[in-house]
């Protein structure tokens, strides 16, 4: 009888590890597969990029909270992130989904109604798609397929040593605004009469139910003339995400406490729901900010930028290291979102 290994054993990366070993690749046109935010393919002139995401009921979301034109927009988002971690544009989408005898056409048109709003703000079309049965709820498919410029494109690899560490927005919003969605969930199925009290909450919220793909900080960064050494979104939280540009590149990084950006709002709930802000930053997730490194020279260029933060530099090593406040170093691991 041949040996049994549960996936929960080696986790969602050790997954993808054994699945790439055993992926085929014999075109030349392949230039990157598994392993980073996007496939990347040679379309001649430019790069083509491909990028999938599933997002399964009761895993990724809970329709007692998430309005399905929230949904389907955040669908769509979530994939043009990925376009915009390979500092590239999205151009094309296409849709599959897993739909329960609970679900109605109107239903389904609400879904694909907050698609249609994101594909028209960001200028990408849905195109094409498929349709089936589901027996254990809602399942999305998406995969979406955009472009860039040979010399512009931006692997998870690439940094290099006393390169600066840099991050677009604000951290730990989404998941601080998924803390507020479940316990109102919690206290309507206690009590179907009380209210939820979601007021003054508006921003953590909707940076949970209707995040925002940062492909304006790709046009920005094009218009400064800075193309990012290595690049990845924010969807697993700060320090996983920190630590795949380590191990891609080869390096360790350091980053500071005190130059991670929050927003008032996430580190007064982090402290209602007696979390440390910090925890919460690092290991989050779903954010959906921008996460790159990028030559020294190339400070000036953004240093008064409003929306970018400088939070550290790479350095020799395998580690990621985080100085506190207090100056005490604290070696990072990644503790983000767990699939398996």
């Amino acid at each position: 009888m041949s040996e049994r290994t549960e996936i929960s054993e080696i986790g969602e990366f050790g997954l993808i590890g054994r699945i790439r070993e055993m992926a085929y690749h014999g075109n030349k046109s392949t230039i990157k597969g598994i392993g980073d935010d996007a496939a990347v393919i040679d379309n001649g002139d430019d790069y083509l990029i491909v990028s999938t995401d599933a997002l399964v009921e009761n895993v990724h979301f809970d329709l007692g909270y998430v309005p399905l034109r929230h949904l389907g927009y955040k669908a769509m988002a979530v994939n043009f992130s990925d376009m915009a971690a390979m500092n590239g544009i999205p151009q094309q989408v296409v849709v599959a989904l897993g739909l329960s005898n609970r679900f109605s056409v109107e239903a389904v048109e609400e879904l694909y109604e907050g698609m249609r709003l994101a594909c028209e703000k960001y200028g990408v079309d849905l195109v094409g798609g498929d349709t089936t049965t589901s027996r254990s709820g809602l399942f999305i498919s998406v995969t979406v397929v955009g472009k860039v410029a040979k010399d512009k494109v931006a692997f998870r690899k690439g940094a290099k040593e006393k390169e600066l560490i840099c991050v677009t927005g604000d951290l730990g919003a989404a998941f601080m605004g998924l803390q507020v969605l479940e316990r109102e969930k919690q206290v309507f199925q206690a009590n179907p009469e009380m209210q939820p009290e979601l007021e003054g909450k508006d921003y953590i919220i909707q940076r949970q139910l209707k995040p925002e793909p940062r492909l304006d900080v790709v046009q920005e960064l094009a218009r400064l003339g800075v193309t990012p050494s290595s690049m990845i979104d924010i969807s697993d939280g700060l320090a996983s995400e920190l630590l795949h540009l380590c191990k891609a590149s080869g390096l360790g990084a350091r980053i500071y406490e005190e130059k991670i950006p929050v927003d008032r709002m996430t580190y007064e709930v982090a402290r209602e729901f007696e979390l440390d802000p910090i925890t919460v930053q690092l290991n989050g997730g779903e954010d959906y900010e921008l996460l790159f490194t990028m030559p020294q020279e190339d400070y000036e260029k953004l240093r008064n930028h409003p929306d970018i933060s400088v939070i550290g530099y790479m350095e020799a090593g395998s580690t990621a290291v985080m100085v506190t406040k207090q100056g005490n170093e604290v070696q990072l691991q990644a503790q983000g979102w767990k699939h398996f």
